[in-house]
């Protein structure tokens, strides 16, 4: 069927990378660490493609003969950011890094987010979790009506809001605003993030409508390239938001990993001479996020159980990469992702797995993904194909 396949499992991080001590990661090991903690980890089909020859996981052995060839990344580009760590993925590393705010935005900023949205008033204004600055400040936000703004340790500019008091046509709309007249020039921060919430006091908790504002690459992406060559780009989950619309004739939603699977098996039955990439996103949101490494074990579980109904779509004209982004591991005090290796996985039927090594950059994917289609390019990397 000629279909190239990324599988991105959001911030399933395989170790440290040399400079994880600029970002506080020292120690990092996503999916390492998770098998340490809950003394073993069951992963056959994941095992049986070569996971386990890419680091030591306990539960996870290495494969005599892996299915699919394995190494790991490392990343060029500046942070720890899902839109760098997807953007390098596709050919495209930047030379610059986007701006943080640690302690809150400043006043101008603020001030200009209230001018052009009507409020007289946000809370928090802060670096903070998203699960609980909602239990901390839903009362308030119910009350005066005044979204929650906060940041993380990433580029975003984060908008919680009840649903029965800031719609979510509305609170997209604010979030659009802010994209569009806020965050530019020296302020042109990776994301805006509708963050809705439902729910009572006391029990509050965020619903699935999220929806992220990324600014544009600043350069082509592999993303680019097979669209303008007239091949189906079909984006699965976040990563349309992540590329902010670019280069991708089929976007698709998911609001989960189960159905982000789904609409992966649904793609390849009815695609074919076509470039699927998948984004699997629950690793990250819901259990690395709140560092429930049972939870994200869990996850992990689930998805090697649904890899033989992927693997037997497949023939051999096709090539499924198995990979993340960035790390975020739930068993070190921070709920923020880590600078880490990312996994390679890289699948062909009836092809016997080689060792690929340790990457240079995370652009190998998008290079290896151009000479597949066999699309004339300047994309960063090197093939591995």
């Amino acid at each position: 069927m000629n279909n190239f396949l990324i599988i991105l499992l959001d911030g399933v991080g395989v170790g440290e990378l040399p400079d994880a001590k600029n970002y506080g990661d020292v120690g990092s090991n996503t999916l390492g660490n998770i098998a340490k903690k809950l003394n073993g980890i069951s992963l056959p089909n994941l095992q049986k493609l070569g996971l386990g020859n890419i680091i030591n996981i306990n539960g996870v052995p290495k494969a005599d003969l892996p299915l699919a060839s394995f190494g790991k990344m490392i990343e060029k580009s500046q942070g720890k950011d899902s839109i760098s760590g997807h953007w390098e993925i596709s050919g495209l590393e930047l030379d610059f890094d986007f701006p943080y705010y640690p302690k809150g935005f400043p006043k101008n900023i603020i001030d200009k987010f209230l001018e052009i949205n009507g409020f007289n008033g946000v809370l928090g204004n802060k670096a903070a979790s998203g699960t609980e600055i909602i239990m901390e400040l839903g009362d308030e936000h119910i009350k005066t009506g005044f979204p929650i703004v906060y940041t993380s340790a990433d580029s975003v500019f984060q908008i919680a809001a009840h649903e029965e008091i800031i719609p979510l046509k509305k609170l997209y709309e604010i979030c659009e605003r802010s994209r569009n007249d806020i965050f530019i020039k020296d302020d042109k921060i990776g994301r805006i993030i509708a963050r809705p919430f439902i729910g009572t006091s006391g029990n509050y908790y965020r619903t699935t409508n999220r929806k992220d504002y990324a600014v544009s690459p600043p350069n082509e992406t592999i993303l680019d390239l097979l669209k303008k060559n007239n091949i189906e780009t079909i984006a699965i989950g976040k990563i349309n938001d992540l590329f902010n619309n670019r280069g991708i004739t089929q976007p698709i939603k998911s609001k989960s990993n189960e159905e982000g699977i789904e609409k992966i098996i649904y793609s390849i039955k009815h695609n074919k001479n076509s470039f699927i990439f998948a984004n699997l996103v629950d690793f990250d949101v819901y259990y690395g996020h709140r560092n429930d490494s049972i939870g994200f074990a869990k996850a992990l579980k689930d998805f090697d159980i649904n890899l033989p109904q992927i693997l037997n779509l497949l023939d051999e004209t096709d090539i499924l990469i198995i990979t993340a982004d960035h790390g975020n591991d739930p068993t070190t005090p921070s709920t923020d992702h880590s600078r880490e290796f990312i996994p390679l996985l890289s699948y062909q039927k009836g092809k016997v797995g080689i060792d690929l090594g340790v990457r240079k950059t995370f652009s190998d994917i998008g290079k290896s993904t151009a000479q597949f289609f066999g699309v004339p390019n300047n994309l960063k990397g090197t093939s591995f194909l």
